[in-house]
């Protein structure tokens, strides 16, 4: 979601995202994504948190067939398109300044007669809601990590979701805010842990809209 401009000293344990690009393979497809760290930093590079959530998509932990899906702070792209791979409809969001890189790694890996269930739209969080309804699934990977984003994105997803909708947030929790976003969600949504990759430290929390009893 947020853009920070290159630093070289940020790089100590993350030459991965010097690469200008990174190969994986989902759904029996090869998917190669761009990633350009230098000129837009977190939303051009692929995280953990974005690889665990399609391994468990992928592994059957959300069943995407038929499905409307959003993707939050998308960056990148990957999570999105493993969800049209699965079945899913998907809409890709990011802020404008990202569009058209992510726009690129989709057209780069989406296969042709799946592009109708992909699409790709602008989304500041907080700004713009109306142009967006409910969806089935909101997916977000590694987007709890500014504390001043933190009641756009709350104020988003809710605006997206209707009782039945599924949230899937895959994250590490690395600072004592991460935990203040999940209380906040709480106030709202029932939010539990549905899986944990102990090699990478990323948590998969999902959340529903509390239903008014148990509000």
């Amino acid at each position: 979601m947020a853009l920070v401009p290159y630093d070289d000293h940020m790089l100590s344990g993350l030459k991965k995202f010097h690469n200008s690009s990174t190969t994986y393979t989902f759904s029996n497809h090869t998917i190669r994504i761009k990633q350009d760290w230098k000129e837009l930093g977190v939303a051009a590079v692929v995280w953990d948190a974005a690889v665990v959530l399609c391994v468990y998509l992928e592994a059957g932990g959300l069943n995407l067939q038929g499905r409307s899906v959003i993707e939050l702070g998308a960056g990148t792209g990957l999570v999105g398109i493993v969800a049209a791979l699965l079945g899913a409809d998907v809409t890709v969001t990011d802020r404008d300044l990202a569009i058209e890189f992510l726009k690129s790694n989709v057209h780069d890996n989406l296969p042709k007669p799946l592009e109708h269930k992909m699409s790709v739209k602008a989304l500041n969080w907080g700004t713009g809601l109306e142009h967006f309804s409910h969806f089935d699934v909101i997916l977000g990977a590694d987007i709890i990590y500014l504390e001043e984003t933190f009641q756009d994105l709350l104020k988003t997803i809710i605006h997206l979701s209707s009782p039945h909708t599924v949230i899937l947030l895959s994250c590490r929790l690395r600072y004592q805010r991460d935990h203040n976003f999940l209380d906040m969600l709480r106030k709202h949504f029932t939010v539990d842990q549905v899986h944990y990759d102990k090699d990478v430290d990323v948590h998969i929390f999902k959340a529903q809209k509390m239903q008014r009893g148990e509000l």
